[in-house]
């Protein structure tokens, strides 16, 4: 299977998104740009809960073995310690799912951002869409228009976030209405 053809002189290896085309009706292919922006997790979930069964095991063990040899203070403090670790794991989980999602697909450029349980979505006609540094290069990237603005780039590093702003113009400069 070959990779799509994008239309109009856009890029077919974009940097930080991907083209998308698939058969439309007559000769006309219906062509999109993806940009999914996650972070960069080390541990799957299933690793995770691995990791924390055997930090508990093994904690739990050795405090009960000072438990029964007369060190009854020793089990609190492990409790205390395998409850506050398995608080910061249940917060880095909870944002592990963390990204953004920037669709360009038929004129139209569709932002989603979930962050924890909150999830954010805009919609924008995309020869409206103005697309700026928040402050200064390294900031976050600032979508708007239509009244409505969201700030996309937090899962990339900030020195390359200039690339990705432009990257966005590109796609909308060279592929407006989406075919």
């Amino acid at each position: 299977m070959s990779a799509p053809t994008p239309p109009d002189g856009l890029p077919a290896h974009l940097t930080f998104g991907q083209v998308h085309a698939s058969d439309g009706h007559r000769d006309n292919a219906a062509v999109s740009v993806e940009w999914v922006l996650k972070r960069n997790c080390s541990l799957s979930p299933l690793q995770l809960l691995a990791v924390y069964a055997s930090v508990c095991v093994i904690s739990l063990g050795i405090a009960t073995y000072f438990w029964v040899h007369g060190a009854t203070l020793v089990m609190p403090f492990a409790w205390a310690e395998v409850l506050v670790f398995g608080a910061a794991l249940l917060f880095y989980a909870r944002h592990a799912a963390d990204r953004e999602c920037i669709a360009l697909q038929s004129g139209r450029l569709t932002v989603e951002h979930q962050h924890g349980g909150r999830f954010d979505r805009a919609e924008f006609v995309s020869e409206w869409v103005r697309i700026e540094p928040q402050g200064d290069d390294r900031s976050l990237i600032e979508l708007s228009g239509q009244g409505r603005d969201i700030a996309v780039g937090r899962y990339v590093r900030p020195e390359l976030r200039r690339a990705l702003a432009e990257e966005f113009r590109t796609a909308l400069r060279q592929w407006p209405s989406g075919r």
